[in-house]
């Protein structure tokens, strides 16, 4: 038996909070009121913040800033005589996903574009 002597007040909850609560739910054989005995909060409340976050109303945390991800440079030219002439060739950027998509760039494509096509194909 719990008493409570004074004022109780409620605890504010931070986002990240609530996703790092409802990934713990979200984990092979988790249960849910296990998960919630363990944080103090009712199963009725992480039923709500996972609601919450279905509708969007949950804040998801936006990726992080610019990350270093591993470069591989390679001059597909071949060096010599036979070689073409590399003034007022096109240069190239070329990403490869991890999935294998494969994404060709030229000098011509703005920062904005890129961005925008990068963004689409990680969803």
């Amino acid at each position: 038996m719990e008493i409570i002597t004074g004022v109780e007040r409620r605890r504010r909850w931070r986002d990240e909070d609530k996703l790092r609560v409802l990934a713990e739910v979200e984990q092979p054989g988790a249960r849910t009121s296990e998960v919630a005995r363990r944080h103090d909060i009712s199963r009725g409340l992480l039923w709500y913040w996972r609601r919450q976050l279905r509708q969007g109303r949950l804040a998801v945390p936006s990726a992080p800033g610019p990350v270093f991800l591993p470069v591989q440079v390679s001059d597909p030219v071949p060096s010599g005589p036979a070689a073409p002439a590399a003034t007022g060739a096109d240069p190239r950027i070329e990403i490869v996903l991890p999935d294998g998509t494969c994404v060709r760039v030229g000098a011509e494509v703005d920062t904005a574009a890129l961005r925008r096509v990068l963004t689409a194909l990680r969803r």
